[in-house]
């Protein structure tokens, strides 16, 4: 605790000199209520008092109610606290409360990095306190009250899910479905077409399914679903040569009925110490299906010039981008929503796909149908998927995107066609996930929209009014990049804890990159104390070092290939042992070499795969998340 209070210090001091102001008397604060409320204040309370200043910020004054834990300034009715008050009299009139009207930027950025900096830290192992999480073994575990109470929420995020379904007026619904078609038919088509000619390439994914199978045995998976069976053939999937060997395989394959299928497994992970995440852990059969139909559908959206630069799956940039666009303009709202993937509805999704009925099968057949909530047993489900699913995003994202246009038409007042909603809103309208990028004159009968089919729009963290903005993790105020630094661990006390070093240097260089360079100093006397080599690298250097303009250090050159080599430590991180031998590991390595008929891009010689699975040589022996994570000491290149 004192190492984290000593980091807070050095970083108030420091923006204090770029404000020029003092913080002497917050940081006499911040020491007085850690010692009385540890890691809470820290964590929690500071973090309340800097989403209150997001919102003071976008509405352009401040009000006695918005910091509740924070006495006001002796005499004053403004709702300004006393803490911060040096930096808060460069951003809001110190008399009246109300944003000036050039406040200093240094000074927003600097609230925000001192009362956010721990909103997103993770307790290290220890007893949990105020229902905190921990960990156990190292592995972050939801304290059982939270975890409790997040699965309640669950179960009622599911009623209000079948409750709009029951509610929503069906000519809202067929406007949706007009809509859906006009912006996303071809894409629809074309994987209709894909799934009907039985063009899908499979894949596992890299994390745990519901019938806890290890990264490898996934490979030699024998049961199949009765629903999948029509639309995705277990002899098209399961077995490396149909022709061949479907015949020897065909016994050791199980079909399961609907009844008998594993149901996905909903848990709580840690998110922030308020919050937990929640999602759901698929069976594996579902998950492989599942990354069949999304990687045509993904491919079949890039294709679109319109689309792809509307929907984002993998690129967070340009949402940040016009982010900071609408910062400086005020014409570009930003969206986010409440538990968005648990709040989709299956039925917006069956009516969104009913003329494509190969895709409609697919995506159903793929769709866990019921969930294992802990503490309420086996539900059916209403929503489409929560998160977990290779499914959940994709089409999150095609409903909201098809939400938004549908609410500019009302807006309008006409119906609009897909060449005016490209010659209109191209470059205006971005979809990430759950965050939302909505020209500002049609925002608030988006919002009403989104309500009316059942979605949740977290108005905390919306920004439409002010010049704050705020999207894909980064933030924007008139333009200016104002996004800060989190602390994501606990500093470390030794060298044996390895993931604290690795996140204390990546803190260190994150602070540097971000101009807190005295704050960088800091840290670099902290973790030398810990290691005790800490060169200059570049930013693609293997070692754990310190990122720096002036370039990286080396001692010797490699006496074969003459390249430079610096002395320090790397992280080890192998995956656990996982042979995989016979059919299965023929599918593994026939489904890791992708063919150019799948549409997957090849480098310019035409012959070896972009994919770096392509060439992990040991995947057969070793596969999965590494189990554990450790630091060595040697001679690595620092670029």
């Amino acid at each position: 605790m004192k190492s984290l209070i000593s980091l807070w210090s050095c970083t108030a001091k420091e923006l204090a000199v770029r404000c020029c102001t003092s913080a002497t008397p917050d940081i006499n604060y911040v020491r007085r209520r850690t010692e009385h409320e540890g890691l809470w204040f820290l964590a929690v309370t500071l973090a309340d008092y800097g989403k209150a200043f997001q919102q003071c910020l976008d509405r352009g004054f401040a009000t006695p109610s918005d910091f509740p834990d924070f006495k006001s300034r002796s005499g004053s009715l403004t709702g300004l606290p006393a803490f911060l008050q040096g930096f808060h009299g460069l951003v809001f009139d110190p008399r009246r409360g109300v944003l000036l009207d050039d406040p200093d930027i240094e000074a927003i950025f600097s609230i925000r990095q001192l009362t956010l900096m721990f909103s997103k830290i993770a307790l290290p192992d220890s007893t949990p306190e105020r229902g905190w999480d921990q960990r156990v073994n190292g592995r972050k575990v939801v304290h059982p009250a939270r975890e409790r109470a997040a699965m309640s929420e669950y179960i009622q995020c599911e009623h209000d899910v079948r409750r709009s379904d029951d509610l929503l007026d069906p000519s809202y619904l067929e406007e949706f479905v007009k809509m859906a078609d006009m912006l996303f038919g071809e894409v629809f088509a074309k994987t209709d077409r894909d799934i009907q000619f039985a063009r899908l390439q499979p894949k596992h994914g890299p994390g745990a399914v519901a019938d806890k199978l290890t990264s490898n045995d996934k490979w030699n998976l024998h049961t199949w679903t009765r629903r999948l069976q029509p639309v995705l053939p277990a002899e098209e999937f399961l077995v490396p040569n149909p022709k061949e060997t479907w015949d020897e395989e065909r016994g050791t394959i199980d079909i399961i009925e609907p009844g008998s299928e594993i149901p996905v497994r909903v848990i709580a992970v840690p998110k922030t110490l308020k919050t937990p995440r929640i999602i759901a852990i698929e069976p594996a059969v579902m998950q492989y299906a599942q990354q069949a139909i999304k990687r045509n559908l993904l491919g079949a959206l890039a294709e679109d010039g319109f689309l792809s630069s509307t929907v984002g799956f993998d690129d967070q940039e340009p949402n940040r981008v016009l982010a900071q666009t609408g910062s400086h303009s005020g014409d570009l709202a930003t969206l986010d929503l409440s538990e968005a993937s648990d709040r989709v509805s299956n039925q917006h999704v069956v009516a969104m796909l009913r003329d494509y009925p190969y895709l409609l099968s697919g995506v159903q057949a793929s769709r866990s149908t019921k969930a294992d909530v802990p503490g309420h047993g086996i539900i059916p489900l209403s929503k489409f998927a929560s998160m977990g699913s290779a499914l959940c995003f994709p089409m999150e994202a095609i409903v909201f995107t098809t939400l938004i246009f549908l609410g500019i038409q009302q807006e309008l007042g006409t119906a609009l066609s897909r060449r005016d909603i490209i010659k209109m809103f191209s470059g205006r309208v971005r979809v990430f996930g759950d965050d939302l990028i909505v020209p500002v004159d049609y925002v608030h009968t988006v919002v009403d929209l989104l309500h009316t089919f059942g979605y949740r729009v977290n108005v905390s963290k919306s920004y439409w009014t002010g010049r704050f903005r705020e999207s894909c993790g980064r933030e924007y105020y008139d333009g200016h990049d104002i996004s800060i630094v989190k602390v994501r661990q606990i500093l470390p006390a030794r060298r044996q804890d390895a993931s604290g070093v690795v996140s204390a240097v990546e803190l260190r260089n994150h602070f540097y990159w971000s101009g807190c360079w005295q704050t960088a100093d800091f840290l670099d006397s902290y973790i030398r104390r810990i290691i005790n080599y800490l060169p200059n690298v570049g930013p693609d250097s293997p070692l754990l070092g310190r990122e720096s303009v002036l370039g990286y250090q080396f001692q010797k050159l490699h006496p074969t290939y003459h390249s430079p080599l610096t002395k320090g430590y790397y992280v080890v991180a192998k995956p656990p042992p996982d042979h995989l031998e016979g059919a299965g590991a023929m599918l593994k390595c026939l489904l890791r070499k992708p063919t150019p008929e799948w549409g997957i891009p090849f480098t310019s010689k035409g012959s070896v795969p972009i994919s770096t699975e392509a060439v992990d040589s040991d995947h057969l022996e070793r596969s999965g998340r590494p189990k554990r994570v450790s630091i060595k000491l040697g001679w690595r290149p620092p670029a």
